[in-house]
């Protein structure tokens, strides 16, 4: 984990099942296979809050330290524990496999540790309240710790035998925390927060900023006796957040651009395709990669060339060599070729410069040129909308290219909900 090779998943599902319990959480940390550290990251903690949870370090190797060291820094004897030490045996043996001596270190513990059975694997995990090994150690009333494997399987069927039932019966678990994480588009985080900053100073429910690649989330979250009431708190918040925010607010939770432009366009009974050059294929994969997408998406064509701009996309040459491939023109052609071609209700085409290189003083990296073309008029061709979108030259190819696709998909959503709200009396679309 301190190498960035492996990610800690196991802290970000802990800290879920904590809010759900209503248990605060206020601190994580990574600690490499080092005792002393170890031991002084133990200390440090046992002064300062009343529950610590440890994953990982509880195997039979040389470098599995956990146990070890949580004796140590209170100076507890390590006690084995003869029906672990059987269990290991048994599991081992159903696998085929003989125990070394080396997994007999997994039977012991801290004495006066309560055993927190594994049912799937070797390595159990304890629950212990120490106690200071000398007069004047700062300990926190009550400081318990829990440890577990760090196999992510291991954990979750320990967690949910053993450790939430009692977290509940210690009455640590006090209520519930509920959460609701508003995504915004088209806002810097500072100008997002100085609009909202009256509501940033709740306390219950609190509102947080954060920023993203090319968006902005705000995350409410309330603590109440129930879900129902934690949620209930949030609603009015909520509500003023929107309202306050307009347009910019495009979903919650898991909705990304791409699924409200699928749903909004499923609503609507229409369909879109794509016809991409900079972005190289990322617009078509956010789109597929909503479940259900096939209803709506109907492909698209990764135009890099300029030949494939003109052979399937139909865009005329002279159009490339006067404005060149990254421009508005050539833009809106893409995307009249690629409604052509599928026969989409709504295309979006995006032509522009990722970098590193291929800039000119005209036309720097990060100048990209996108258009959407929606639905005609009876008796007419195509209409659309077209557009620069800039970037700027300190970006990289990868966020150019994620955030551009981002970029054109919300261009297409407030176009859809514009017509949503602008709907002409007869019920016909507006056009554009």
């Amino acid at each position: 984990m301190l190498l960035g090779t492996i990610t800690n998943g196991n802290a970000r599902w802990l800290a879920e099942e904590l809010a759900s319990l209503g248990v605060p959480h206020f601190r994580q940390g990574v600690v490499g296979d080092n005792r002393e550290r170890l031991i002084a990251q133990l200390r440090e903690a046992a002064g300062r809050c009343q529950l610590l949870i440890t994953t990982g370090g509880l195997g039979p190797t040389p470098d599995d330290l956990t146990t070890e060291a949580i004796a140590a820094a209170f100076g507890a004897p390590l006690v084995e524990h003869a029906e672990v030490w059987t269990d290991i045996q048994a599991k081992m043996a159903a696998r085929g496999r003989v125990p070394s001596a080396s997994n007999r270190k997994q039977a012991l513990l801290p004495q006066g540790a309560v055993l927190l059975p594994n049912p799937t694997g070797t390595a159990p995990g304890m629950i212990w309240s120490p106690t200071p090994p000398e007069p004047g150690f700062p300990i926190s009333p009550g400081f318990t710790v829990i440890t577990f494997p760090g196999v992510p399987s291991e954990l979750r069927a320990m967690w949910a035998a053993t450790a939430e039932p009692w977290l509940r019966q210690a009455g640590l678990a006090q209520g519930v925390f509920a959460s609701r994480l508003l995504r915004f588009w088209g806002v810097a985080e500072s100008s997002l927060a100085e609009s909202v900053a009256d509501l940033l100073a709740l306390e219950n429910p609190t509102v947080a900023p954060y920023a993203g690649a090319g968006e902005v989330k705000l995350r409410l979250t309330a603590r109440a006796a129930t879900p129902a009431a934690a949620q209930a708190l949030m609603v009015p918040v909520e509500a003023e957040l929107r309202q306050r925010t307009g347009s910019l607010c495009y979903g919650a939770d898991a909705d990304s651009l791409a699924s409200v432009v699928i749903d909004r366009l499923r609503q609507r009974g229409e369909t879109l395709a794509v016809a991409e050059s900079c972005t190289g294929g990322g617009l078509g994969a956010a789109l597929a990669a909503v479940p259900g997408a096939s209803d709506v998406f109907l492909g698209g064509v990764i135009a890099y060339a300029n030949a494939v701009k003109q052979e399937l996309l139909g865009v005329p040459a002279d159009l490339l060599q006067r404005h060149g491939a990254v421009s508005e023109p050539v833009a809106r052609a893409m995307a009249a070729g690629v409604q052509r071609l599928s026969g989409a209700t709504w295309t979006i085409a995006v032509t522009g410069i990722a970098g590193p290189a291929g800039g000119s003083a005209e036309k720097p990296v990060g100048t990209v040129y996108m258009a959407v073309a929606g639905p005609a008029a009876p008796g007419t061709a195509g209409e659309g909308q077209s557009g620069l979108w800039q970037a700027g030259t300190t970006r990289g190819r990868a966020w150019i290219q994620a955030v551009g696709a981002g970029e054109a998909l919300n261009r297409l959503r407030l176009r859809l909900d514009a017509l949503a709200a602008d709907s002409s009396p007869n019920g016909q679309q507006a056009q554009f």
